[in-house]
């Protein structure tokens, strides 16, 4: 039994936070899950706390889940962590990498100024260069900067009336007004998620759509499984997350014909998909990885 005190953020009695929770109490004897709607924070006296604990008296936090849906208050919740971390605690990632990525268009253009190859994308909040950027791409698939697992987003397409567009583009930028546009790219139904500890590549799962979607997320009905991709890929995956020195991270990666393309690189990762897909047992081995990292 290993004397550190870890806490897990995340969403209490979700799998991934719970499971995460069982394992470093398995191995240190410590249990604390929190919400960070339940955390509160006093500048003058550089505490953090919740259930009555002062964060900043912790050895380490991992961050699982920041919030159960992604959006600008997600960001307000890590710039708080950095207090436990000015005080000395360990954050698994640090929160100024996570800042980084839960922004989807800041994500996007890191990944770009390091020329990792994506979709063709547009960014703007103008109607007009959203209706030609859907002419242009034939199809795009209108992402909001904040969000997990394809909700919100929208595919349009050009094979119908500019008014008919409009009023689409008008209906996303209702709650989206800086609209994220990428060409929508045939993905021969499947994706796949490529698992990151530390930087070292353990491992890939496939998602498989069972249906019409045009995505392929466990939302909407896709399943995993087990992937072995080609040794370029993973170079260039691992390439991808280097970019950020998350701790924890799985890489979204598709094959088109032009080759291998990245999606994102997650603020969080899964645990699901890398269990279900390929059996490895994810919140055990970052468990284990956040103690070495506190021991050294």
């Amino acid at each position: 039994m290993i004397n550190k005190k870890i806490a897990v953020i995340g969403i209490p009695g979700k799998w991934s936070t719970e499971v995460l929770a069982e394992r470093l109490e398995e191995k240190t004897g410590f249990r604390l899950v929190i919400s960070m709607a339940d955390v509160h924070a006093d500048l003058s006296t550089n505490t953090l706390y919740a259930q009555g604990v002062n964060l900043c008296q912790l050895d380490g936090i991992i961050v699982k889940k920041i919030s159960q849906t992604y959006n600008p208050n997600t960001l307000d919740r890590i710039e708080l962590l950095r207090l436990a971390e000015k005080n000395g605690v360990r954050v698994f990632s640090k929160p100024d990498t996570i800042i980084r990525m839960i922004d989807r268009l800041g994500c996007t253009i890191t990944l770009r100024h390091g020329d990792i190859p994506m979709p063709a994308t547009r960014i703007s909040e103008d109607i007009d260069y959203a209706l030609k950027t859907v002419q242009d791409f034939g199809a795009a698939v209108f992402k909001p900067l904040y969000s997990t697992k394809a909700r919100g987003m929208c595919v349009i397409e050009s094979n119908q009336s500019n008014d008919q567009i409009l009023d689409q583009i008008t209906e996303f930028k209702r709650d989206n007004p800086m609209m994220y546009m990428q060409e929508k790219v045939e993905l021969a139904g499947q994706d796949y998620g490529m698992v990151f500890l530390g930087g070292d590549y353990m491992g890939t799962y496939a998602r498989i759509s069972q249906n019409d979607s045009w995505n392929t997320t466990i939302n909407s009905g896709g399943k995993y499984a087990p992937y072995t991709p080609p040794q370029s890929t993973i170079e260039l995956a691992h390439k991808a997350q280097a970019l950020f020195g998350m701790d924890f991270t799985t890489v979204d990666v598709a094959d088109t014909e032009n080759g291998p393309i990245i999606f994102e690189v997650s603020a969080f990762g899964g645990f699901k998909g890398a269990k279900e897909g390929i059996g490895i047992d994810a919140a055990n081995l970052y468990a284990d990885y956040a103690l070495k990292e506190l021991s050294q």
